[in-house]
């Protein structure tokens, strides 16, 4: 599978400056995996619906992506795992934070 954005270049420009910029900044560890990253973010419902959109949003722009998100027992932290084929974690790298 190859590893590509399929949205314009305004599209992701666009994407990049609202939704993916602010889930950037939210960010507060991240790990890297095998074959992609897992991040950290602050607990509460506002980021499991904010992390929810953007799963929906982009796994229709950029199939190769596989998504986990793991909510911690209690009031413990949310992780989203980012992986893919080959190439994913340099894609990431230049995207997500």
């Amino acid at each position: 599978m190859r590893v590509a954005c399929s949205l314009t270049e305004t599209e992701l420009r666009e994407r990049r400056g609202v939704l993916l910029e602010k889930a950037g900044r939210a960010v507060l560890e991240s790990k890297e995996l095998p074959d992609g990253f897992a991040y950290r973010f602050p607990e509460g419902d506002e980021w499991l619906e904010e992390l929810t959109h953007i799963i929906r949003l982009e796994r229709r722009c950029c199939p190769f992506l596989g998504f986990r998100l793991l909510v911690e027992p209690g009031d413990g932290p949310v992780w989203l795992e980012l992986t893919g084929p080959p190439g994913t974690k340099e894609f990431l790298a230049s995207l997500f934070v």
